[in-house]
């Protein structure tokens, strides 16, 4: 079995964790350092990240997710936002590329052009997906590195969205996707995993009959 076979098999969505594990800013950037390398649609990076560690401010996040405890015994709670504008973005993306000469001002423009008018003429519901899908893309591999440096993670979508963003004071052209919990895991009652399907039952090749 490979070092990356044990990594996946090793992560599970932690319930508990131990209250006493702290995590330091410098640990979660680098985290986050590797989050950066995610895939997105045009390389637009859709996603923005809010860590919470103080421990009063995860009691207020705590009730905004239905009083989850796990949130509070957590070392951090990860706020995992996309961004609807992110294709408004594009010129600080592609910019540095024109100006080093990597990027000629044509294919600059024609960039440019083709993203502003994929994101434009696909409208609203399409730029909500759009932040959805790639800020997920993020968001696994961000749990993938946190357990390879050692850290539990649980993916979570029970919570209030508004309420999260009115406390976090997130700005309108952010969305809440999920939030992390992450930490050590107290695993005294860690339970089996749950059934997994065999590929048979959620792959299917070439197409349905």
């Amino acid at each position: 079995m490979s070092a990356f076979d044990e990594l996946i098999q090793s992560r599970r969505s932690a319930m508990k964790f131990q209250t006493d594990v702290q995590i330091s800013q410098h640990e979660l950037s680098e985290l986050f350092h590797a989050a950066a390398l995610a895939p997105s649609c045009y390389n637009l990076q859709h996603t923005h990240y809010v860590a919470v560690t103080k421990p009063e401010e995860k009691e207020k996040l705590k009730q905004a997710a239905g009083g989850q405890h796990k949130v509070v015994m957590a070392s951090a709670a990860i706020v995992v936002l996309g961004d609807l504008d992110a294709y408004k973005k594009a010129d600080q993306i592609y910019g540095g590329m024109r100006d080093l000469g990597i990027m000629s001002q044509l294919d600059y423009d024609l960039m440019l052009d083709t993203i502003n008018g994929l994101y434009e003429s696909r409208g609203a519901e399409f730029q909500k997906e759009e932040a959805i899908r790639n800020a997920s893309l993020s968001a696994m591999l961000f749990m993938l590195n946190a357990k390879d440096k050692g850290w539990d993670t649980c993916p979570m979508i029970g919570f209030d969205p508004e309420a999260v963003r009115e406390l976090l004071h997130i700005p309108d052209h952010l969305i809440p996707v999920m939030m992390i919990t992450l930490g050590k895991e107290d695993t005294s009652k860690q339970r089996p995993r749950g059934y997994r399907k065999p590929v048979a039952e959620f792959v299917t090749f070439d197409r349905f009959c």
